[in-house]
């Protein structure tokens, strides 16, 4: 029955029918080529000569460009494995060769030079605003040249034809007798070192054995395959030998200069 107002309580629900939508396999991506250094070696090459003016230490006679450039190749073949390779190339490279070259310059230029290239002291030539000239009147020099000098003099070697004044005095000085100053150095030794310590100096430093010789004369054996026979003794005496040796030399307990 129908109410009064003409409309049911309770209508019939429409029945509503459901879309199911069909499952479509997933299309997967096929995976980019990973690169390889060799791959790119023609950028890296390019990249490294746009950067040949960064290149401007020409006090080191015995290191060029081109051995720059191979130390670049090497140095960035072997951070490949860091590159990340959804990003550009060429900003990663850039910052490898930059960074290689500051490193190359201060580890062969930079560590080793005089500290008065730096100081804000320093004035033309060889002057210097506060002890009128660069000398060992200043700490920071005197500290250089106690300490780095001589590996500054080593790393970077000066034209002949410009110092011919100390080119000439080095070679009239009273040449180096080796032979008197292995001498000295031999007897000294023989008075401080252990009687296993010497015998292992005499034959290898006097009668000038080979270790295994020396392992044979010391009757030492080895159980250990592929092993020379008293391999590990020979090396534990001859570091104990080399120890004692720079002792004697560094606190002048033997003139042979």
């Amino acid at each position: 029955m129908k109410p009064k107002d003409g409309k049911l309580k309770n209508p019939p629900k429409k029945r509503t029918t459901k879309v199911v939508k069909k499952k479509t396999a997933s299309v997967k991506k096929p995976r980019a080529k990973k690169l390889k250094f060799e791959d790119c070696i023609t950028q890296i090459d390019t990249e490294i000569i746009k950067r040949k003016n960064k290149w401007n230490l020409t006090a080191l006679a015995w290191m060029d460009f081109d051995d720059v450039s191979q130390i670049l190749r090497i140095h960035i073949f072997k951070k490949w494995h860091l590159y990340d390779q959804t990003k550009k190339l060429t900003p990663w490279i850039n910052r490898i060769i930059s960074n290689q070259i500051k490193n190359l310059i201060r580890n062969n230029y930079g560590n080793y030079v005089r500290p008065c290239v730096k100081c804000a002291a320093a004035e033309g030539d060889d002057l210097c605003a506060i002890y009128k000239k660069q000398s060992v009147s200043c700490p920071l020099f005197k500290n250089w040249y106690k300490n780095k000098k001589s590996a500054y003099d080593t790393k970077l070697p000066i034209a002949l034809e410009n110092h011919s004044q100390e080119a000439f005095s080095i070679q009239n000085q009273g040449s180096f007798d080796m032979d008197s100053a292995s001498g000295k150095l031999h007897e000294k030794m023989e008075s401080i070192l252990k009687a296993n310590e010497w015998l292992v100096y005499k034959f290898l430093y006097i009668d000038h054995l080979t270790e295994e010789q020396a392992a044979k004369k010391m009757g030492y054996k080895t159980t250990e395959k592929n092993r020379s026979p008293g391999y590990k003794q020979i090396k534990n005496l001859k570091k104990s030998i080399i120890t004692k040796v720079r002792k004697v030399i560094s606190n002048d307990e033997v003139d042979i200069f």
